[in-house]
């Protein structure tokens, strides 16, 4: 019975844009500490008659101290905006039903992504036909989402000013790769082309390494946390990729490359942790399994050149690669058995290498595309559209940025259902971390973080956006902290 907790929040949410006008920071505050509430409360098993008796004398309660909502029964409406999921991006439940329904007879979840990009992107040009451009694209989530906002713009919200910390144990060498653990805003890892990874946290203070991962001989390309945070996955250059336990940091296991190659990119299988995805290179995608070592059986495929960036949809049933001959390719994940199959590919410019790939399930709750955000070195970031269940890629916009040679990443930002527009950051090598809206039509540049010495690789956000981290070319790895209103 989770939808009428959901059903609860929804109301709080639509009712949050009348609380402590003046005050914006604390309806934000309020309205996450009531999800966790919630969240918690759904645990207890209370009779459903209760709940449903608690969401009527809720609505009664709120609508005595602050008048009726303009649109009755708006809880239901609004049953679909509520954030389920404390994962980092926040998305991997969006593409679940919220309704009961959509339980098994078991009482597992029943995914309905099938169908859902394809039906998605016809609802959405739909509309788009009928409003100006560069306009959102209206859900009924679009007031609840500005009520979590507290009315703030999206400058804002992302108004990053001052370096939280620096850290310089990598100096000398690029940090390729930097990301906070899922779900923690003061844990945080990076890896070096020096051969390590740095287990750094940031409270209390002042912030410290932990713990320095070492063991491969050459540089750490890539690596990723599960979704626990109890082991990281790293790839190198040395053709093996470790698995690490990041409690004490010991190696749990050493795994070499199928093909002996060196090994450039990795992401976990994001329902299924057992199974990591490797691409190397010679050319080849591999899905390996971190308990028994070994390749999946019909989980390996090959690129058109050496794979530098992966990445999955939410439900993990498609994944994209990006290769250094400027080619995008989309692989439908079976989830039983861990197969591969090769289905579309996208040149999104010949001979320009694809060095970062972020997939999101929404752009934002007022612009519900499934999307892709790609950096290829052609002094753009491209923005695409997801169109069908196959991962076919259809440009959306891009946005000016230094880029043409170093391997450079960029992430969507993780709480953008909170937020009025939709914001997306990038590294880049003009040393600058810049912001961009991508739901605005002009001037879509919101922030420029200046600070680095050599071109930013990296960007990552800490769970509830309070620190972005980013790195460098020369191993520099800045925290910086949100400016406090």
């Amino acid at each position: 019975m989770a939808a009428v907790w959901q059903q609860v929040l929804a109301v709080d949410a639509r009712y949050n844009a009348y609380r402590t006008p003046t005050f914006p920071q604390f309806r934000t505050q309020y309205i996450r500490r009531r999800s966790q509430l919630l969240r918690e409360n759904a645990k207890a098993g209370h009779p459903p008659a209760l709940r449903r008796q608690y969401l009527r004398l809720r609505g009664q309660l709120l609508g005595q101290r602050y008048g009726p909502l303009s649109e009755p029964g708006s809880a239901r409406a609004y049953s679909n905006s509520i954030v389920r999921s404390s994962r980092t991006t926040l998305d991997r439940m969006e593409d679940f039903e919220d309704d009961p329904r959509a339980l098994g007879a078991r009482g597992h979840r029943r995914s309905v992504s099938r169908g859902s990009y394809q039906l998605q992107a016809q609802m959405n040009r739909a509309v788009y036909e009928d409003r100006p451009p560069g306009s959102v694209v209206p859900t009924s989530a679009a007031e609840a989402s500005r009520a979590m906002a507290g009315d703030t713009s999206l400058s804002e919200n992302y108004a990053f000013a001052g370096m939280y910390h620096v850290f310089d144990q990598h100096v000398d060498e690029a940090v390729p790769r930097v990301r906070f653990a899922n779900d923690d805003r003061h844990r945080l890892a990076c890896c070096s082309l020096d051969g390590s990874i740095s287990l750094c946290q940031l409270v209390p203070a002042p912030p410290s390494v932990l713990r320095v991962l070492r063991g491969h001989t050459r540089g750490v390309s890539d690596f990723a946390w599960s979704l626990s945070n109890d082991i990281l996955v790293s790839t190198s250059l040395d053709a093996t990729m470790r698995i690490w336990a990041s409690e004490d940091g010991r190696c749990i296991r050493e795994i070499p490359d199928p093909d002996g190659s060196e090994l450039l990119c990795c992401t976990f299988q994001p329902v299924n942790n057992n199974l990591t995805v490797v691409g190397n290179a010679k050319h080849n995608v591999h899905v390996m399994n971190i308990s028994t070592g070994k390749k999946v059986k019909g989980g390996s495929s090959k690129l058109t050149g050496r794979v530098l960036a992966l990445s999955f949809d939410a439900p993990g049933r498609l994944l994209w690669a990006g290769d250094d001959r400027g080619s995008v390719f989309s692989f439908l994940f079976d989830m039983a058995t861990g197969k591969l199959t090769k289905a579309k590919r996208l040149v999104v410019h010949e001979g320009s290498p694809v060095t970062s790939i972020s997939a999101r399930s929404w752009v934002s709750r007022e612009a519900r595309d499934p999307s892709l955000l790609i950096n290829a070195c052609l002094n753009k970031l491209l923005l695409y559209r997801v169109v069908d269940n196959e991962g076919t890629l259809q440009l959306k916009r891009s946005f000016p940025i230094e880029q043409s040679s170093h391997p450079v990443r960029s992430i969507f930002c993780p709480l953008m259902s909170f937020r009025q527009g939709a914001c997306v950051v990038t590294g880049s090598e003009d040393m600058c971390v810049h912001f961009f809206d991508v739901e605005r039509a002009a001037k879509a540049a919101v922030n420029k973080l200046q600070g680095h010495s050599a071109p930013v690789l990296d960007v990552s956000f800490n769970c509830d956006e309070s620190l972005l981290a980013s790195s460098d070319a020369s191993g520099m790895v800045i925290v910086w902290r949100r400016e406090q209103k």
